[in-house]
């Protein structure tokens, strides 16, 4: 008898579909206009900037039909709310462009990878002092890796050393960013332009 049950609780389990887990986004809270604003009071400012005076919402927005533009709540927090009479459309456009501004101007700073052996001959590492040397000029960090390979994992002091001689190379002033760090495959340092 148990067990006849307790197979159909194992079908039935079966039978139940799990769908794929829904995140939403949650939106940012957009301004009142028109008749999303009931305050019984609202100081109100033209579109030119000057002021309106403390209305009732039902006023400023008879003001704003007759205008024909709407009304926009700038500051809700204030006593009493501040609401503007203006075009909208005209704000939001504004609005995304100030944005957009303040992305444009961000400067995005790349890091840079070199990357150096154990045993790197002293051309090569000539040439891999000059791409650092170009790259700490543009103003971009630079990361400096030395790899070990094989049994060089044994002489993991001298690899240090090494890396240590090749930032002494370096003629560009730079400050550390971070100490040299052991990794999994030799030791790297991240170094930014002063």
């Amino acid at each position: 008898m148990l067990r006849v049950s307790l197979t159909r609780l194992i079908i039935n389990f079966k039978t139940i579909k799990i769908g794929p887990k829904r995140f939403f986004v949650r939106k940012a809270p957009r301004e009142k206009i028109n008749e999303q604003i009931n305050y019984p009071q609202i100081r109100v400012i033209d579109d030119d900037g000057s002021q309106l005076g403390i209305l009732t919402s039902l006023q400023a927005l008879q003001i704003a039909r007759e205008r024909e533009t709407d009304l926009v709540e700038i500051a809700p927090l204030a006593n009493p709310p501040v609401c503007k009479i203006m075009d909208y459309g005209k704000f939001q456009y504004q609005q995304s462009k100030i944005k957009q501004g303040g992305k444009a101007k961000q400067k995005k700073v790349e890091t840079k990878g070199i990357r150096i052996g154990f045993r790197t001959d002293v051309h090569d590492l000539e040439f891999k002092k000059n791409q650092a040397e170009k790259f700490l000029k543009k103003g971009n960090c630079v990361r400096i890796e030395i790899q070990l390979k094989g049994r060089e994992k044994a002489h993991q002091h001298l690899a240090r050393t090494n890396l240590e001689k090749f930032l002494k190379s370096i003629s560009f002033p730079y400050r550390k960013e971070q100490e040299i760090k052991r990794m999994p495959g030799g030791f790297n340092i991240l170094i930014v332009p002063e």
